[in-house]
């Protein structure tokens, strides 16, 4: 069972999961705001890790690729961004990566897959069917679209065995956004005086997004150690649906009811795949 605590973090952390990227999506320059996601992501972590243990040598590499990946999955969710909505982009982005690693784990490792997450993978794709169909100027947006989900899928699988050797979770996450400053030094270096002369506020958002994804990350992971890991995965992909909903509410997207159908229907596929 799951206490209703628990619903709540994992709930608030799928708000704080949308909310970031509808920062981004809202940025005037999203690349900026992303660099200041990543610093967002780097500072809170400095003073963490004087208190946490090393993790083992072991997991270093894993720190070391993620920080790579994560260089691509900026990269190409600023691209879908650029091209198409939130309350299409995320739903693609999120809801395929699920259905990319059940895939993979089944051509890899040569197992198979359960029905449930053969369900679920066809509810994700109906559902991105219905959010593409007929809409000719948001077809530039899903290939990096899908490309982010590859990405996610990447740095999920990398970070899952990363957290594994290092023997210490959360120094391997600290560690994680530390390096996460190489990131926000490639971004920003070249966009210094953007930075200078976009005033206070973008800034602070843009940084906002990052504390808020770094809050996010550590509420999901504070979930997954009182509570059932399948469960609080599949409650967390409610970030889809409150994505979509931030986008037709706030953005103004639309069609409204086309696009919160279609994140429903993704979202019941992720939780099917989550508890296959």
């Amino acid at each position: 069972m799951i206490s209703l605590g628990t619903i709540v973090i994992v709930l608030v952390a799928a708000v704080l999961h949308a909310t970031w990227n509808a920062i981004v999506k809202n940025a005037s320059d999203q690349a900026l705001s992303i660099g200041l996601v990543s610093l967002g992501h780097f500072v809170p972590a400095i003073p963490i890790v004087f208190y946490l243990p090393m993790p083992n040598a072991e997991s270093l590499p894993y720190i070391a690729a993620s920080t790579v990946i994560h260089w691509g999955y900026y990269y190409f969710l600023v691209s879908a961004y650029k091209q198409g909505d939130l309350s299409i982009v995320y739903p693609i982005a999120r809801g395929t990566a699920p259905v990319i690693i059940a895939s993979c784990a089944t051509i890899w490792p040569g197992e198979l897959l359960p029905v449930m997450a053969w369900a679920g993978t066809i509810s994700i794709s109906f559902g991105v069917f219905i959010l593409l169909k007929g809409k000719k100027k948001f077809s530039k947006a899903l290939i990096p679209a899908l490309s982010t989900a590859v990405m996610v899928a990447a740095y999920s699988v990398v970070d899952g065995i990363g957290v594994r050797v290092s023997k210490a979770p959360l120094s391997y996450i600290a560690w994680l956004f530390i390096a996460e400053i190489f990131v926000a030094l490639f971004i920003l270096a070249p966009r210094f005086s953007l930075l200078r002369n976009d005033g206070k506020m973008p800034i602070l958002l843009g940084f906002l997004g990052g504390v808020l994804s770094s809050l996010s990350y550590a509420l999901a992971l504070y979930a997954k150690t009182v509570a059932p890991f399948a469960l609080v995965a599949a409650l967390r992909e409610t970030s889809v649906i409150i994505a979509a909903a931030i986008g037709v509410i706030w953005f103004k997207e639309k069609p409204v009811y086309t696009r919160l159908t279609a994140a429903f229907i993704v979202a019941f596929g992720i939780i099917l795949i989550a508890q296959s």
